[in-house]
């Protein structure tokens, strides 16, 4: 029996041995870091420990800073949102966003959804371009960030690339950003991503491009470029951006109503217009334009600002307009044919800033009021931004709101007193006190440690 009992458990013996060892031969894995398990010495499924991929528990979420649409053409728009990693050395190569838009009565207009690479250690810029609207205005932009999948080690951030110089041109036409961007690393990156972002005075975004590069060379310097289809120059308001403005000044009979001597309100008015003239920036140029029955370009667009403010203090009222018309819509033209001249730098933004204390009238059954809307949406509509200044108790508001190209550019001035003040707050409605911020920010998926 006890035979028996030996020689059977040594067969048995035998034969699981065997078992076993065909069981590691064929199906036994050992831990690793790509087997969607929880084992050896992971913190998370396939993360931390020995793995390169970082577990999400030891790195922190990365944050939206701002999300926003801009326009780009009638019905198009860019989209442009910073996102904020603040892990020094994890990032991750595929993060997953979508951006929602939204009008102004809070209904979506529409989704666009991507990935991209994100970088360690500062705020990096997700773009989306080329969104139609259909027609429909976007009054504000969400971005949703999905929880990222895997994070792993990068060796470099934002510091790898470095904007060596910088030149913005042509913003009233075809606006162009000329960049020599920099690779400070030592190995190439591929796939570049670069987007350009335009900021104003108070550090808010009022535009942006991208652009790629596919093979940048180790400490190389690259030319690239930005380009956006339509002006930008009513966006982009730095005083270093100068401005071809044109002074639109009602000369009509009614002008004189108030004294005789001196023609009052006219005086006050031309003093006004005078004094805004010789407060504009030196780059700037500047041009007039006289209406009464007649609308006359009176003197072309110069950076002479002195001669222009003295012609302005000698303007009279043709005695021959004490009992014609006020011709708004032929200033309109006058300006729009001087501000569309070769006489504007393509470089400057354009302005036409008009004065007029009544309705516009004409001779026969012509809607003199219809012909003026139509010729200012003209103008604005070419990128020119309108300014009015509605003089006196009795002006019509909604026809000197209906004539700007922005509910902002209409001023009411009850008195001519009030003349100097509005004229003030247009020459700093035209440019920002501050300067315009520029930033260049290249990411790229080189860097990350290879899985292994």
């Amino acid at each position: 029996m006890w035979r028996r009992i030996f020689y059977g458990t040594g067969f048995f013996a035998v034969w699981g041995l065997v078992g076993v060892l065909v069981f590691f031969l064929n199906f036994y894995q050992p831990a690793n870091c790509f087997d969607n398990r929880l084992n050896g010495d992971e913190i998370e499924v396939d993360a931390g420990g020995s793995c390169v991929r970082i577990a999400s528990s030891l790195v922190q979420a990365p944050t939206v800073v701002w999300a926003e649409s801009f326009e780009i053409a009638p019905g198009q728009y860019n989209a442009t949102a910073y996102v904020e990693n603040r892990n020094l050395s994890a990032a991750t190569p595929e993060l997953s966003y979508t951006f929602t838009f939204f009008d102004d009565a809070g209904a979506e207009v529409g989704r666009q959804s991507g990935t991209t690479v994100l970088p360690p250690n500062s705020s990096y810029p997700i773009f989306e371009g080329r969104i139609f609207t259909d027609g429909r205005s976007i009054a504000s932009t969400q971005l949703q960030l999905d929880p990222v999948q895997v994070w792993l080690p990068a060796t470099v951030g934002s510091e790898q690339f470095r904007r060596q110089d910088i030149n913005l041109q042509n913003i009233d036409t075809r606006p162009r950003l000329d960049v020599r961007l920099e690779n400070t690393a030592l190995q190439a990156a591929e796939n570049v991503e670069v987007v350009a972002t335009i900021f104003n005075d108070v550090g808010r975004a009022v535009t942006s491009s991208e652009t790629f590069i596919e093979y940048f060379g180790p400490q190389s310097v690259q030319n690239i470029q930005f380009t956006w289809p339509n002006s930008i120059a009513k966006t982009v308001r730095s005083c270093t951006i100068p401005t071809s403005v044109v002074l639109g000044i009602d000369l009509s009979g009614s002008m004189n109503n108030d004294q005789a001597e001196p023609p009052q309100p006219v005086t006050d008015a031309l003093t006004a217009a005078s004094s805004f003239v010789g407060n504009l920036n030196p780059a700037d140029k500047v041009g007039v334009v006289t209406f009464a029955t007649e609308a006359a370009s009176v003197q072309q667009l110069t950076n002479q600002h002195s001669d222009v403010s003295a012609l302005v203090n000698n303007l009279t009222i043709d005695p021959a307009s004490e009992t014609g018309f006020t011709n708004t819509a032929g200033a309109f033209l006058a300006a729009s044919s001087e501000l569309n001249s070769d006489r504007h730098d393509d470089n400057a933004r354009r302005a036409f800033v008009l004065l007029t204390d009544g309705l516009p009238t004409a001779a026969g059954e012509v809607d003199a009021i219809a012909a003026a809307q139509t010729a200012a949406q003209q103008l604005a509509a070419s990128g020119a931004d309108v300014y009015v200044i509605g003089l006196g108790q009795q002006v019509d508001q909604a026809f000197i709101r209906s004539i700007a190209s922005d509910p902002a550019n209409a001023y009411l001035a009850p008195t001519r007193a009030n003349l100097a003040d509005i004229y003030a707050q247009i020459t700093a409605s035209l440019c920002e006190v501050g300067p315009t911020k520029i930033e260049v920010i290249a990411k790229t998926k080189t860097n990350f440690a290879p899985l292994r």
